[in-house]
């Protein structure tokens, strides 16, 4: 398995600044709320103390992870790149469904930073694959839950 975790350098940003917000207002506000739990007495039929350590673990586990991630990470910047119209990391790809005549936009993006609401997709992922190495102009066939779906590579830019 590839350990190497790769981020945009506004994926990384964003990342820090979910760690900052993790470590500097979530775990403090769950930490009240154990305290403020507490103070009510019996932690057995406690929910709320039960919930905020819940949350705890959750804050706790997501701090390791992107502490882990980010000392790893190898921050790649696309524009530096200078793949033309070439599909590389860090690239946003504007792509042209063959059967809709619908175009979709998309920015490939390390693992952590995908985020498909946003328009990132994880260099993963089967269209990202399927992407990488082409050039503006190419064709592409992606496997999909529906069946195959096939693609035009319209544009690539790199900002």
């Amino acid at each position: 398995m590839n350990d190497r975790v790769v981020l945009t350098r506004e994926g990384a940003t964003r990342l820090r600044g979910e760690l900052d917000r993790l470590k500097k207002v979530e775990r403090p506000r769950v930490i009240q709320a154990i305290a403020e739990a507490r103070a009510h007495g019996d932690l057995s039929e406690n929910a709320e103390y039960h919930a905020a350590r819940e949350e705890q673990g959750f804050i706790e586990a997501r701090i390791r992870q992107l502490e882990g991630s980010l000392s790893a990470a190898e921050v790649l910047d696309p524009v530096a790149l200078n793949a033309g119209s070439k599909v590389v990391f860090g690239a946003h790809v504007t792509l042209l469904d063959i059967d809709t005549d619908k175009e979709t936009r998309y920015q490939i993006v390390g693992e952590l930073e995908a985020d498909l609401a946003r328009g990132q997709i994880s260099i993963g992922s089967p269209i990202a694959k399927a992407l990488l190495g082409r050039n503006e102009g190419d064709e592409i066939s992606v496997q999909v839950p529906a069946g195959e779906k096939t693609y035009e590579i319209v544009g690539v830019e790199y900002h």
